[in-house]
């Protein structure tokens, strides 16, 4: 990390050649000094690790989401489907979610209208990843507003002592005033090494946060698209043509009953589905 670079190269420098520098502003800041570079260092390092790990979170559930449009709506029927997905899965969450909220809307003394049910049901099961997601970015958020402003804290102290010291001694040349000043100024480079990364660490992942919950989204209205025509009514999954160069009606396009929908060559938004009038008694 760049904090502890800047820690072996102070503590690499020979103690003779330069009377300034890190070690030298701690021990002449005293217990402020101290705490303040502490603090610093521990934000750094908790920045650092909640970016970690996010990274692989956020990593795994991307995975996630190819493995589901690479097998998930070739299934039979949604639980095989669902057994397809690994079982802590953000995808396999809101399956699950689905099917309980499938179950518990027959066993309603007082029916509510299914298409709300399951889509207040399959909404609370997509906040509730967003908000494991979203676990650690305001720490983030924190370290990048007010470390420099810790880091100045520091500063000022420095400086305080530091012309203290310069007015007992009778001498204010500048080679007295600049060492010393120069030495306390090290505290705000400090807190602004650590408030960037957590600043940059924080904008990324909030980008691919909003990424995951659009496809999050997307498998969610398609997922209640299909819960609702009772599996008739599956997404696109995009187009695709044949070896001989012909369109292929049975690539990308959506399905019912088993049979390829008649306005399969019809261009529809992403994330639309299409739906034919047949029906069907079976139910997932």
């Amino acid at each position: 990390m760049s904090i502890l670079a800047l820690m072996s190269a102070a503590a690499a420098a020979p103690a003779g050649e330069n009377p300034y520098g890190l070690w030298e502003a701690l021990e002449q800041g005293g217990i402020i000094a101290w705490s303040v570079f502490i603090i610093l260092v521990g934000m750094s390092i908790v920045s650092f690790y909640i970016l970690f790990t996010k990274l692989m979170q956020q990593q795994k559930i991307i995975a996630q989401g190819r493995k589901v449009r690479a097998s998930f709506w070739n299934a039979p029927n949604l639980r095989d489907a669902a057994s397809k997905l690994e079982q802590r899965s953000a995808y396999r969450a809101i399956v699950d979610d689905a099917l309980v909220a499938q179950e518990q809307h027959d066993k309603l003394t007082d029916p509510i209208d299914r298409h709300d049910w399951m889509a207040n049901s399959l909404a609370r099961s997509q906040g509730a990843i967003g908000s494991r997601l979203g676990e650690g970015l305001a720490f983030l958020a924190t370290v990048g507003s007010t470390a420099p402003f810790i880091g100045l804290f520091g500063t000022v102290i420095g400086i305080y002592r530091a012309l203290i010291k310069i007015g007992a001694s009778g001498q204010a040349s500048i080679d007295v005033v600049a060492g010393p000043v120069g030495e306390a100024l090290i505290m705000t480079a400090l807190g602004l090494v650590v408030a960037v990364p957590a600043v940059l660490a924080y904008n990324w992942l909030v980008r691919r946060n909003k990424s995951i919950m659009e496809d999050l989204a997307a498998f969610t209205n398609d997922l209640h698209g299909y819960l609702m025509s009772e599996g008739r009514v599956k997404p696109r999954l995009g187009t695709g043509t044949s070896k001989t160069g012909r369109s292929d009606p049975g690539v990308g396009a959506t399905t019912t009953a088993g049979h390829p929908s008649s306005r399969a060559q019809e261009p529809v938004r992403a994330g639309a589905t299409q739906t034919s009038a047949q029906t069907t008694t079976d139910r997932v």
